[in-house]
């Protein structure tokens, strides 16, 4: 199954709403901690909103205990502004981990290094970069049509 993780996430909302849609799609989650935030911030709340008893969410206290977590080897894609390939024209894999970095900094060199490969949104000329929590949906929604893994078998 595709899962999303998400690298020591800073904004509450984000996380949130990155959390309803894991509930939503059936996306594991994956919280690479430390956050910028308590994990149980009323503003992830808000944003979740009930759905946070839906979502299977597997918190790590480092990226170390998350690369060392991977049951089997799985495909790290790393969502980055720094990226190769667009995102529309990857193939996907049923076991790949989309991960997407804090929204004040990214990712370190280290995760970089670590990824299989680095994907981005396009954009038009002089954009920065696309909420990471949108830019996560478009990508999962991506790589749940080529895999196959839409809930109800849509896709």
């Amino acid at each position: 199954m595709i899962r999303l993780a998400l690298f020591q996430p800073d904004i509450p909302q984000n996380a949130g709403t990155l959390l309803r849609l894991g509930a939503c799609l059936g996306v594991p989650i994956d919280v690479i901690e430390p956050c910028g935030f308590i994990l149980d911030d009323r503003r992830l709340r808000r944003a979740a909103m009930d759905y946070l008893a839906d979502v299977s969410l597997t918190r790590h206290e480092s990226w170390q205990a998350f690369a060392a977590a991977q049951e089997a080897p799985r495909r790290i894609v790393l969502l980055t502004t720094r990226g190769e390939t667009p995102y529309q024209g990857f193939t996907f894999t049923p076991d790949d981990v989309l991960l997407v970095g804090r929204e004040s900094a990214g990712v370190p060199e280290e995760v970089h290094r670590a990824s299989a490969a680095r994907i981005i949104v396009p954009m038009v000329r002089g954009a920065r970069s696309i909420n990471v929590a949108l830019a996560a949906a478009m990508v999962i929604g991506e790589s749940l049509r080529q895999t196959a893994q839409f809930p109800g078998g849509h896709g």
